[in-house]
């Protein structure tokens, strides 16, 4: 019987799984899930999930019967240590081998530690269940919570952690935050609500290290135009971002450069497919621009498990493979803030805000590069960026896109 592996049992392999299922497959599945629960949702770990106003049992992907429904054979706690792209062998770290016709791989990321950081109480990193649960029951009132890295999960925890009645402070080498997302002056606009909620967002900081004593933290060391201080802490979190977890892949044979490295159609090598936040493919709507890329986003890594597993079907059918093209979407919740973003900001050379007001907290802000629309981003106006999609899939140029959204102020 035809044998499909999963390596990897969050969104992106859930919806693999899925897909084969309700497109035909009825073959053998296997899904190497290196964590010891059932598929959950991640985006809650630093709002819902870790404000405690939601439980495990909430975040749940699916349930227990519509898993089961599946008829896939979950190794949980189980992770792939080796793969043998020429003998489409799996290696697990039970020292079995899962042999396969095809193999779609969705291990995601895993969260990146400062160099040299201490093992101690209080301090955190937030990517698993796990992660959440450990920082949840630390987040008390009173408590000073530092936390290292100004991206979307920090701040969000950092919000999180204030209407916890923590005291908060956020620690950043770049002069803004989210700048790797949104860019400076668009990353210091979007988060401005923190300072008003009470945050201290501190950036072009050096972390020099982690103080602890008796194995419990007790601040950050950091260094500024100031010189050196040190911000006490109770707890400490780190969200410095997720590194691709390709560890295991060393001498497959696969081209592994920040992500399994695959062509337009998901395809890492014949056979192999890869899915979600471990994924640097090609986009066709963005190669121009950018000749492969990453993105650790939720929809993404939704829209990809389905996409491979359609081409892992495609490839044991010996039928045309189809290229996954798509205007990459996120959204983070910070506090009465909702920003969303659509397209890429990378390399903009003119941002422009198209409607709103950046001084009210809610705008919304069009990025050009090479002459066209690639991005766009909006605080509380979803009105705005979710219509702007299919300006972005045909390559709206800059003047069009003006006038676009012109005709909406007007």
């Amino acid at each position: 019987m035809t044998h499909i592996a999963v390596v990897g049992g969050s969104l992106a392999g859930l919806r693999a799984v899925e897909t084969l299922r309700t497109d035909g497959f009825d073959g053998d599945i296997t899904v190497v899930n290196a964590e010891d629960t059932a598929p959950y949702d991640r985006p809650p770990l630093s709002k819902k999930f870790l404000s405690g106003e939601w439980e495990a049992d909430r975040i749940q992907l699916r349930k227990t019967s519509d898993i089961e429904s599946l008829s896939a054979h979950w190794l949980n706690n189980t992770s792939a240590t080796a793969l043998n792209i020429a003998a489409r062998e799996l290696t697990l770290s039970t020292s079995s081998v899962v042999h396969y016709d095809a193999c779609i791989i969705a291990t995601g990321g895993i969260a990146r530690e400062l160099p040299q950081q201490p093992q101690a109480r209080g301090i955190h990193q937030l990517r698993t269940l796990h992660d959440a649960q450990a920082l949840r029951e630390e987040l008390q009132p009173g408590k000073k919570l530092v936390v290292i890295g100004a991206g979307f999960i920090g701040l969000e925890a950092a919000a999180t952690a204030i209407a916890r009645g923590c005291t908060v402070t956020v620690v950043e080498g770049l002069p803004a935050p989210l700048i790797r997302g949104l860019g400076e002056e668009m990353g210091r606009a979007a988060t401005a609500i923190h300072a008003t909620q009470g945050v201290n967002i501190r950036c072009n900081v050096r972390v020099q290290g982690i103080d602890t004593n008796a194995n419990s933290v007790t601040g950050v060391r950091i260094s500024d135009a100031n010189g050196e201080s040190v911000v006490p802490a109770d707890v400490v979190l780190v969200g410095i971002g997720v590194a691709p977890a390709t560890q295991w892949l060393e001498g497959s044979g696969l081209t592994v450069n920040d992500g399994v490295v695959c062509d337009a159609h998901l395809q890492a090598a014949p056979g192999v497919f890869a899915a979600g936040d471990v994924a640097r493919w090609v986009n066709g709507l963005y190669s121009d621009l950018e000749p492969t890329m990453r993105v650790e986003h939720w929809t993404t890594a939704a829209e990809q498990g389905a996409h491979a597993a359609r081409n892992a079907l495609a490839h044991i059918n010996n039928t045309p493979l189809t290229p996954y093209s798509a205007v990459p979407f996120f959204w983070s919740d910070q506090f009465t803030s909702r920003i969303q973003f659509l397209g890429r900001s990378t390399d903009a050379e003119e941002i422009r805000v198209v409607a709103g007001s950046v001084d009210e907290g809610k705008f919304a802000a069009a990025y050009m590069r090479a002459g066209r629309l690639v991005g766009v981003l909006g605080v509380s106006m979803p009105k705005v960026v979710m219509p702007s999609r299919k300006l972005l899939e045909v390559h709206t140029s800059w003047e069009a896109a003006l006038e676009h959204y012109a005709g909406l102020a007007s």
